[in-house]
């Protein structure tokens, strides 16, 4: 892996039309629920599949967004206008944390440490039960 220097142009950003958004504190609103048939139907697809794949790729160093681009990769089939908006929320929320992110250094170490990132404030299921398939 090779360090190219700081970042110019971000997955998606000026596709978007997002090149001098202003930045989101949180990358999801967390007032409502993305629902499959909310919005019109995209009449081109193509943008919003390469800018969620973009987000995709950007997961990897950046978990804090797994949730929410895990949610647009949801209605990648039938993308609608309320779809674009929450990918235009987290790109928003990008352009203002471009500082934060995971970094990759060398290392002689095999240790793996994981967390899960789930979203236990929404599982209907009792505690007990979430805690039995964590430590399964």
């Amino acid at each position: 892996m090779t360090d190219l220097g700081d970042l110019h142009h971000f997955l998606g950003m000026k596709r978007a039309g997002m090149s001098d958004c202003h930045p989101s504190p949180t990358p999801v609103d967390t007032s409502s629920k993305l629902s499959a048939s909310d919005g019109e139907l995209l009449p081109d697809t193509a943008d919003y599949r390469s800018i969620v794949g973009g987000l995709q790729y950007l997961t990897l160093t950046r978990p804090d967004i797994s949730y929410v681009v895990q949610q647009a990769c949801l209605h990648m089939h039938a993308p609608r206008t309320s779809h674009l908006a929450l990918v235009k929320h987290v790109l928003r929320y990008v352009r203002g944390t471009l500082e934060f992110g995971l970094q990759l250094h060398a290392s002689s170490s095999t240790a793996l440490v994981a967390y899960p990132d789930a979203d236990w404030a929404d599982c209907p299921a009792p505690l007990h039960l979430r805690l039995l398939c964590l430590l399964r």
